[in-house]
């Protein structure tokens, strides 16, 4: 299965890095959003990830380190983890990690707690330090 990778840029918009690699089972999506089309991004990551599971039936982790996402990209996001559940639903042995800096920065936290309230897909939350 080929990688799906996408070179984050900071120009107009902010578009995150993204790797996905079916070699090592293990995907990241890291930097900032502000998009301009964030559900077209976000809708070709959960059909790369789909499709792995319809290929590999195997295991895969994805890690999420954004500093920052505006707001049409956190409903985008929030739709690719309500379809990440359905995944996870359905037997694909799915982990997700979403990344926030250390205590003093909680916004990343809350948002990521907010999203797992809503979308019900079960993440890890990680601190870091910066």
């Amino acid at each position: 299965m080929e990688d799906y990778i996408v070179e984050g840029s900071r120009d107009k918009f902010f578009v995150p890095n993204v790797n996905l690699s079916g070699n090592t089972k293990k995907g990241a999506i890291q930097g900032e959003s502000y998009l301009e089309e964030p559900y077209q991004f976000y809708e070709d990551i959960y059909k790369w990830i789909a499709n792995y599971f319809e290929v590999t039936k195997g295991e895969f982790t994805l890690d999420i380190k954004l500093t920052y996402f505006n707001t049409a990209s956190s409903r985008a996001l929030l739709d690719l983890f309500i379809n990440l559940k359905e995944l996870s639903d359905n037997g694909a042995a799915l982990t997700v990690n979403w990344f926030y800096p250390d205590p003093d920065d909680e916004e990343m936290l809350m948002e990521a707690e907010d999203l797992i309230e809503e979308s019900e897909l079960e993440m890890n939350l990680v601190e870091y330090a910066l």
